[in-house]
């Protein structure tokens, strides 16, 4: 079976475009088999953009799972003066996220494969991310948790969780982690949250 949190390269290829607004701005990103979501912009996704849009980011932010990059590159694409890393297990959605930017003409984002957080180095002011919930809570769990340490001291994760896939007890295991946990806004069943790391 494949997974779209996991690697495989023998999987056959069948790109297309999708097409989506936001704030009266279209944006046009490939996808493909085998990357989440490959025929339309989720409404978790949907829902998470437009919440950020709202929170002033800035600095260094951290896309954990950007798939070919929905929130990542339309983030960089509002927020020119941002630092954006994306970063994704499947090879796949990293080349499309890669393959996007370039067609947007963002200068300010970097692709890198990982698993987790395994490649990644530096610290990040914001890291945001509709985690893989289909990997199982032990992996989205592990994303919540080691995001701390990567995080600057009062620098920000943000989550969107569907409220039937878990959000109340994430919420609870962020808020352990964090010693907070503030619920920014509920959208169609989606949750988003936001952890500030108040120490290091």
């Amino acid at each position: 079976m494949n997974h779209y949190f996991t690697n495989n390269s023998s999987l056959e290829s069948k790109q297309r475009t999708i097409k989506f607004e936001i704030k009266e701005r279209e944006f046009v990103l490939k996808t493909d088999i085998g990357v989440f979501c490959k025929n339309y912009l989720d409404e978790g996704s949907k829902a998470f953009i437009k919440v950020l849009l709202t929170q002033n980011l800035s600095g260094r932010i951290l896309d954990v799972g950007c798939g070919y990059g929905p929130i990542g590159l339309v983030l960089a694409s509002f927020i020119p003066h941002g630092e954006f890393l994306l970063i994704d297990v499947n090879a796949r959605a990293c080349m499309l996220a890669r393959e996007n930017a370039k067609n947007m003409n963002l200068s300010n984002v970097r692709v890198v494969e990982s698993d987790i957080y395994q490649n990644v180095t530096g610290m990040f002011d914001n890291i945001v991310t509709n985690p893989p919930i289909r990997a199982g809570k032990k992996v989205i769990y592990k994303i919540f948790e080691d995001a701390k340490k990567l995080l600057t001291l009062n620098g920000s994760l943000y989550v969107v969780i569907r409220k039937d896939q878990g959000a109340k007890s994430a919420s609870k295991f962020i808020e352990n982690i964090y010693g907070n946990c503030e619920l920014i806004k509920r959208d169609k069943g989606y949750y988003i949250y936001r952890a500030i790391n108040q120490n290091n």
